[in-house]
């Protein structure tokens, strides 16, 4: 059989097997993220009555489903998830990164968040990033090594969750992932695409990543079996010991000393740092749309006041009149997305060291001064921030956000509600790799320039500081305050674009979650207006330009999980462009 056939085979096991199947500026950074790396897979919306997960990975979805079965409640599926994940796709998730979580109480009808984004080292300082020069570091200097880490928040956030929203012990949680890491998990072909196209160089040059990934000097292969005894024994540690063993304990000092002591950049994380970390429960950011109510996170999240500006402005428009390949559309969305953008690039960051205008960002009568800003006639250019608070000045960043981030759409059988994503930032992280996991390269989301134009940015490094993200996991409720969806995506900051635009197909267009989530993407973050290769978006491009648009067109590679709850049903999608799945019972 030919090595063709054979690659094809294997695709065809991994998602049919029944374990599985029930189961920059814009060319500078986010432009150089890989193609998608499995194609478009077919996939139909799931229809349930009980629970159901939405993860990035088969494995990770019947992990979940496997907890809620059991009796387990959103929260606890979370964490199964998550603690998968960080097997199964390293490169975008895991527990040497940092999470946003939103959860919905449906008896309470309280919803909450928990911040589990990764901090600065207390020895941080705002020039890291700086060369000789003055001139910050090319990205690919930047996001490889120690002194990109942050402090992990992801399993403190998890914890700090479980507390309040746990129903199942916390060791339980574990066994999943303990058994594949142990036992092995077979390769699927986007993560034998996205190791062959060393897309982050660190995992070829840091010894440690580079064994695990590329044994016997070849890279690892779709279809092969792969262990991780490294991961499991720190897994049995922390079901034991519980998250004192990860921040205190052998697996702290085991983190510390690859940062310090790193083959590339070493970096400035102490045992101190790691003691100290603490996850933080927010409420939610939310605003109107229509007569729904988006929520999602508060900064040092851009996503949550993003995609309500995003939103908001579009409010006077009849897009349910639109269809998502109308030039009318594609026009009035990305000169929303181009404001939003432009609020988003100076003004948000960790609230706890910067003032964050947030409700005056999302107050009605900014968003609609900002929305006259809208022409039908022509692309407005580069937006400029607006002025949502006198006297806030600030200068706009020009941090690293790089796309290979994970997202985690939950509902349990109490009508409980989990929408949180996680990232290692860059596609494997800092390629830092310490007893089977991956470290992030979080750091560089902060700007890697503290000043600009003689003004300081908001989101400079500072030590203890959380950087800025994009990561948008989203809840939209109904006019009664029932749940109406649980959405989120992968994608760096376009993120943003990648969430809202479901939100507008779910909720306008009336579209189930999976025909939301397979409509062709388009996304401009106050630049280019980018339309997804191999569509019929391709199509628009002539009358954008003739609109004053600058058009690219390029893969999107989102990777969006949404369950939409209506009628008493769960809907659930998972995107065809990577190989997420829903499942439920």
């Amino acid at each position: 059989m030919s090595n063709t056939a054979t690659k094809g085979l294997i695709t065809l096991v991994f998602m049919t097997t029944s374990l599985l199947a029930s189961a920059t500026s814009d060319q500078k950074r986010e432009d150089r993220e890989p193609e998608a790396a499995t194609g478009i897979l077919a996939k139909t919306t799931v229809i349930t009555d009980h629970a159901m997960v939405a993860a990035a990975n088969p494995y990770a979805s019947n992990a979940g489903l496997n907890i809620l079965k059991q009796g387990g409640s959103a929260v606890d599926a979370a964490i199964a998830v998550q603690l998968v994940l960080t097997l199964v796709e390293p490169q975008s998730s895991g527990i040497g990164g940092g999470a946003f979580m939103l959860h919905w109480d449906n008896k309470t009808a309280k919803l909450t968040t928990f911040d589990g984004r990764e901090t600065a080292p207390a020895a941080a300082t705002s020039d890291m990033f700086l060369k000789a020069d003055g001139k910050a570091m090319p990205w690919i200097e930047a996001v490889v090594g120690g002194h990109a880490v942050g402090v992990p928040g992801v399993l403190a956030g998890l914890k700090k969750a479980h507390e309040q929203y746990g129903k199942l012990p916390w060791a339980l949680l574990f066994n999943d992932a303990i058994k594949l890491a142990e036992n092995g998990f077979i390769v699927s072909p986007r993560l034998e695409k996205l190791v062959s196209l060393e897309f982050n160089p660190g995992i070829t040059k840091l010894p440690t990543i580079k064994h695990y990934f590329f044994p016997n000097g070849k890279p690892i292969q779709a279809g092969q079996l792969l262990k991780n005894p490294k991961l499991a024994v720190v897994y049995r540690s922390i079901a034991k010991e519980g998250i004192s063993a990860f921040y205190q304990g052998w697996i702290a000092k085991k983190i510390v000393s690859a940062v310090q002591h790193a083959a590339i950049a070493p970096g400035r994380l102490t045992l101190a740092d790691m003691k100290n970390y603490r996850a933080k429960e927010l409420p939610a950011v939310c605003g109107p749309y229509r007569q729904y109510q988006i929520c999602g996170m508060a900064p040092p999240s851009s996503g949550g006041v993003a995609v309500i500006q995003l939103l908001a402005q579009l409010e006077k428009f009849e897009i349910a009149k639109l269809a998502n390949d109308d030039t009318e559309f594609a026009h009035l969305f990305t000169q929303s997305s181009r404001l939003a953008f432009a609020d988003r690039n100076r003004y948000i960051a960790d609230s706890s060291f910067v003032e964050v205008p947030t409700q005056a960002l999302i107050a009605a009568p900014y968003l609609a001064k900002r929305a006259e800003l809208i022409a039908l006639e022509h692309d407005m250019g580069k937006a400029v921030a607006g002025s949502p608070k006198a006297n806030l000045v600030r200068a706009d960043d020009n941090a690293y956000e790089l796309p290979s981030t994970s997202h985690i759409s939950i509902v349990d059988s109490n009508g409980n509600a989990v929408s949180m994503t996680t990232s290692v930032e860059m596609g494997f992280g800092s390629a830092l790799m310490v007893e089977g996991f991956i470290l992030n390269n979080q750091l560089t989301d902060f700007s890697l320039s503290p000043k600009r134009e003689g003004q300081w940015v908001a989101n400079r490094l500072e030590p203890g500081k959380r950087p800025r993200s994009s990561m948008a996991p989203t809840m939209v409720f109904n006019q009664d305050n029932t749940l109406k969806l649980v959405v989120g995506s992968p994608g760096g900051s376009r993120i943003i674009n990648y969430v809202a635009q479901t939100i507008i197909a779910i909720l306008d267009w009336q579209l189930d979650p999976q025909s939301a989530i397979n409509l062709p993407r388009m996304t401009n973050r106050n630049a280019v207006t980018t339309l997804e290769k191999d569509t019929n978006l391709v199509k628009l491009k002539p009358a954008l330009e003739a609109k004053g648009h600058k058009v690219m067109i390029r893969d999107l590679n989102s990777g969006i999980q949404a369950i939409e709850l209506s009628n008493g049903k769960l809907k659930g999608g998972a995107d065809p462009r990577r190989e997420g799945l829903a499942v439920g019972y």
